[in-house]
């Protein structure tokens, strides 16, 4: 059962990308495109008809975008669930510990601090930044639970994150008022989107995309176990505290390569795992993997609809997902709200 929900969440996520791949502004054949594609295969020589404007078209532009939004869309979703699973929250997202607002003060100072930027120097900055966030909140959540009574466990780092997001959101928008001429290009980033994905920036984030993949693929079956409790964990040898500090880092990173290179795109994180929880059962062994897949698809979509439905304008991607993560989050609320310790 388990190798055939991974196969139809696989095949969602190539038809999505597909389907991205055959829509656009610039409208190119159906067959071109086939032909175009197999013959990046070793191999296979094909003739795909394609002028070289479509093909550049199609390699240069197209393409990167579309690997850009799977890959943002599956690390957003397998942070969110990767945070679910420590904190035993339905409600967490990637955003939790102040990535997004860490991410947002790195972009704005590469924003204002060059005004003729390289391309690669906003996404370094927020990549920089979210990193820094999530380690703040950690570092404080730590100094706070040593200096209590107990140890604040999950419940102080999340206040900790809280409090860090506030207090950098603060120094972005003091940014912004200070710096009013690039507020049209602060508030681009801010709204999210992947039309300015290239080839240079998935080299950038790959590698420490697949780290952070690979580290919370291999941790689903630990998250099942803390989920029974830390003591029943401990009793099979295993060490909850690690566990949790591992799964935080490999999510805190997911998150950071999503939001460098696609500024803040909201719900992702809440709205696939909750989904995939509901139709595949509560198992991280398959809650991860299917997260990654169907968050994959999913903003896939989200970013076709972006492009098209105002066409030749583009909505922000972040708006798009808002519209219908909005909606999903206050189902989730209400589902979940006996559960949720406020």
């Amino acid at each position: 059962m388990r190798a055939v929900q991974l196969v139809v969440a696989l095949v969602a996520l190539g038809a999505s990308i597909l389907g991205a791949l055959l829509v656009g502004a610039a409208g190119l054949p159906v067959s071109g495109v086939l032909k175009a594609l197999a013959d990046t295969v070793p191999f296979v020589h094909l003739d795909s008809g394609l002028s070289v404007v479509e093909h550049n078209v199609l390699f240069e532009l197209r393409l990167p975008r579309v690997l850009m939004a799977a890959l943002v869309g599956g690390l957003l979703a397998i942070a969110g669930a990767g945070y679910q699973g420590v904190f035993r929250n339905p409600l967490a997202d990637p955003y939790l510990l102040g990535a997004a607002a860490g991410a947002g003060v790195g972009a704005t100072l590469a924003i204002v601090a060059f005004s003729s930027a390289p391309d690669f120097a906003v996404p370094v900055a927020a990549f920089t930044g979210a990193i820094t966030g999530v380690l703040l909140a950690y570092g404080l959540g730590q100094v706070a639970s040593r200096g209590g009574s107990g140890g604040g466990g999950t419940g102080t780092l999340v206040l900790a994150g809280v409090a860090v997001a506030n207090f950098l959101s603060a120094v972005q928008t003091f940014l912004q008022q200070a710096n009013s001429q690039q507020l049209q290009r602060i508030f681009a980033w801010v709204l999210g989107g992947v039309g300015t994905a290239d080839w240079g920036q998935l080299r950038m984030v790959a590698p420490y995309a697949l780290i952070a993949v690979v580290v919370l693929l291999t941790h689903g079956r630990l998250l099942d176990v803390l989920a029974v409790g830390d003591e029943e964990a401990a009793t099979l040898g295993m060490s909850a505290a690690r566990v949790r500090f591992l799964v935080l880092l490999a999510a805190s990173l997911a998150t950071a390569c999503a939001v460098a290179v696609s500024g803040l795109i909201a719900f992702v994180g809440i709205v696939v795992p909750h989904l995939v929880r509901r139709l595949a059962g509560g198992s991280y062994r398959i809650v991860l993997p299917l997260s990654l897949l169907v968050g994959g698809a999913f903003l896939e979509l989200a970013d076709l609809v972006a492009r098209t439905v105002v066409a030749p304008a583009e909505l922000p991607l972040g708006v798009v997902t808002a519209f219908v993560g909005g909606p999903f989050f206050v189902l989730v609320l209400r589902a979940t709200r006996r559960q949720v310790d406020v």
